[in-house]
């Protein structure tokens, strides 16, 4: 039996996909969950759109982030931090922090989308990448001086 594929399924394919199965595979578990379709001419017509609707609205999704990503690499943050002896913060810059002055500047960026892998605990500059789309992660400069 042929189906068409709604959904990725392991070590059988990926969306879109046309893949041969058993009947019953196809018939009692595929089909009835909606995570395939039977691959009649209609149905990859059906497909073929959905394929073409997604493929438009991937591409849409992408301009909007690279467009923002434009924006956000000219933003420099400041943070004005308490410092002890050696140069160290009482405390951290976070991806949360950064998150918050983004906001207050206009920018709606979740604090998941900021690449900060550890929390800034030291004075000076720092580039951090933000992760807005698939391949597209520009860097904003965050500034720590002492406050």
């Amino acid at each position: 039996m042929d189906v068409i594929l709604r959904a990725a399924i392991d070590k059988l394919g990926e969306p879109g996909e046309i893949v041969k199965v058993s009947a019953g595979y196809g018939r009692n578990f595929l089909l009835p969950r909606g995570l395939a379709y039977e691959a009649t001419p209609g149905n990859r017509k059906r497909i073929e759109q959905e394929r073409q609707r997604l493929e438009a609205a991937e591409a849409a999704k992408k301009a909007t982030a690279t467009e923002l990503a434009n924006k956000v690499e000219q933003v420099q943050l400041t943070f004005s931090a308490r410092v002890g002896d050696e140069g160290k913060l009482f405390g951290s810059v976070t991806a949360s922090d950064i998150a918050h002055q983004l906001e207050a500047q206009g920018f709606h960026i979740e604090k998941r989308m900021i690449e900060l892998h550890e929390p800034i605990k030291a004075l000076g500059v720092y580039k951090v990448p933000i992760r807005l789309h698939a391949g597209v992660h520009p860097e904003i400069k965050v500034w720590v001086i002492k406050g």
